[in-house]
């Protein structure tokens, strides 16, 4: 017979998440609230992204801006609420599945944004992964100081029982181990990016043609330093430290899974501990959903170059991408508008084995020939 640890879904719980379609949600405790060179600068090397727009204030300062840029993910570190901080259906594990980026123009350092969110939908959706689950959806509206909306985020995480997932047993443990000759060989991806990337050098919309690529950049192997790294930009969505931890489990009680010390530690621990993964269903401690996002943007901002901008960004995470694996990012020219001077672009990510990773699309601002 099988012991439950965690909780279940049960039907009021379901409707009173329900009832709160369309309400406000409260924000939580914001990371960043203006975005200055400081905080796009640690943001974008928490996603390993070099380009000297986001981190380089000489090198931003000299361009059409005229001020350091930031990727457009970077909104995840501005609303907990768009992250996946979400809310009812206490202890019934939250797994980060997507976004919907769109934005009204490009955003960099001096921008002060405040998000608005609310939830959207709760549709329920049959898992192989774990029996009964839900997707919660939210929405969050970003304006600016003068009331302007700048941008508007959806994002949407799947709720399911962490008991019924591990005794479904989908998932078996994945063990990765690379040798020094492949590490060498992934080092050297690491450096024909920085090199292709557009850079300074206008890409405009006359010269792109339907099916042109969008070259590959590399994400890995994935390490907790790795997850640690982002949290270091992104700011997580529960990681606190001694009485402010304890002020958060007494206001959420089933937020707290005892370690292998008996102390309470918040769910997003999966990320770094094998164990807590396997307890939850999961093959190993695996990456953030939004980390996964920032990656396919960055594929597309070093595709594009300094002169365009991220008018969209949308991407799936298909799978779990546990410690060890590898991640590459890449995709294509779909549509052209050269009226517009908007691209649409097809993007895909796939793992070491060529397993589907992430999908998305984008959709790219590029300036005119001349203009």
């Amino acid at each position: 017979m099988s012991v439950a640890n965690f909780a279940s879904l049960s039907e009021d719980a379901v409707e009173a998440l329900r009832s709160r379609i369309g309400e406000p949600v409260r924000r939580g405790r914001p990371y960043v609230t203006e975005l200055n060179a400081d905080a796009i600068r640690h943001y974008a090397y928490g996603i390993g992204d070099r380009n000297p727009l986001w981190v380089d204030e000489e090198y931003a300062g000299a361009t059409g801006e005229g001020r350091v840029m930031a990727p457009p993910s970077v909104l995840f570190a501005m609303d907990k609420i768009l992250s996946g901080y979400v809310t009812g259906l206490p202890g019934i594990h939250a797994m980060f599945a997507g976004a919907d980026l769109r934005f009204e123009r490009p955003i960099g350092a001096g921008d002060n944004l405040t998000g608005t969110a609310h939830l959207k939908a709760l549709v329920e959706r049959p898992s192989k992964f774990a029996g009964r689950s839900f997707q919660q959806i939210y929405e969050v509206p970003f304006h600016d100081e003068s009331g302007a909306l700048v941008a508007t985020g959806d994002s949407y995480c799947f709720r399911t029982e962490r008991d019924s997932a591990r005794e479904r047993g989908k998932y078996e443990e994945i063990r990765i181990e690379w040798t020094p000759d492949q590490i060498a060989e992934i080092a050297e991806r690491y450096r024909d990016e920085a090199a292709r990337r557009r850079g300074p050098d206008p890409r405009f919309v006359e010269g792109v043609s339907v099916g042109d690529p969008v070259p590959p950049v590399t994400k890995g192997p994935y390490t907790a330093t790795t997850a640690i790294a982002y949290l270091l930009g992104w700011g997580g969505l529960y990681v606190r430290a001694h009485g402010d931890a304890f002020d958060l489990f007494d206001q959420h009680p089933a937020l707290g899974i005892p370690n292998e010390h008996g102390v309470p530690e918040p769910p997003e621990r999966v990320h770094w501990d094998p164990d807590l993964a396997r307890r939850v269903g999961v093959p190993g401690a695996y990456d953030y959903g939004p980390e996964r996002v920032s990656w396919m943007g960055h594929a597309v901002t070093d595709w594009m170059g300094d002169a365009g901008w991220v008018r969209r960004l949308v991407v799936e995470v298909r799978r779990h991408n546990v410690l060890g694996e590898l991640v590459t990012c890449e995709g294509q020219v779909e549509s052209v508008d050269t009226a517009t001077g908007v691209v649409g672009l097809k993007l895909w990510a796939t793992n070491q084995d060529g397993h589907e990773s992430a999908r998305g699309s984008a959709e790219v601002v590029l300036p005119h020939r001349g203009a």
